[in-house]
């Protein structure tokens, strides 16, 4: 899905929020932002895998969503946190519904392995 589409003002809502989460480390980044306020070192350790390039280019999207807020100190070296906004807390909470489903999915996927 392309960024565009969550510009569009003509695509039904659904299509509108995948295209604000569309992408790899969206989701687990608004997941652990949900817990408070976080250094972009901080993400890195707990995402493994996730480059500094990809991480900053994400929260930059988030933010241009307005789901993320960025809030520089000035002080030094320079200290930069990153935060969720009302709108993005209110993002992660219309997605619980859909977690849970994931999780009874998963689960589901276990018992017929497990039954095979």
């Amino acid at each position: 899905m392309t960024r565009s589409r969550a510009q569009d003002p003509n695509v039904c809502g659904v299509t509108a929020a995948i295209a604000v989460i569309d992408g790899k480390w969206k989701t687990s980044l608004l997941w652990l932002l949900e817990s408070g306020p976080l250094r972009p070192g901080e993400l890195r350790r707990r995402l493994p895998g996730l480059s500094e390039k990809v991480l900053t280019q994400t929260l930059r999207e988030m933010t241009d969503d307005g789901l993320v807020h960025r809030e520089v100190h000035d002080v030094l070296p320079p200290k930069t946190v990153y935060s969720l906004t009302g709108f993005g807390r209110d993002l992660a909470a219309a997605l619980d519904p859909v977690a849970e489903w994931g999780h009874r999915r998963l689960e589901l996927l276990r018992e017929r392995e497990a039954a095979s």
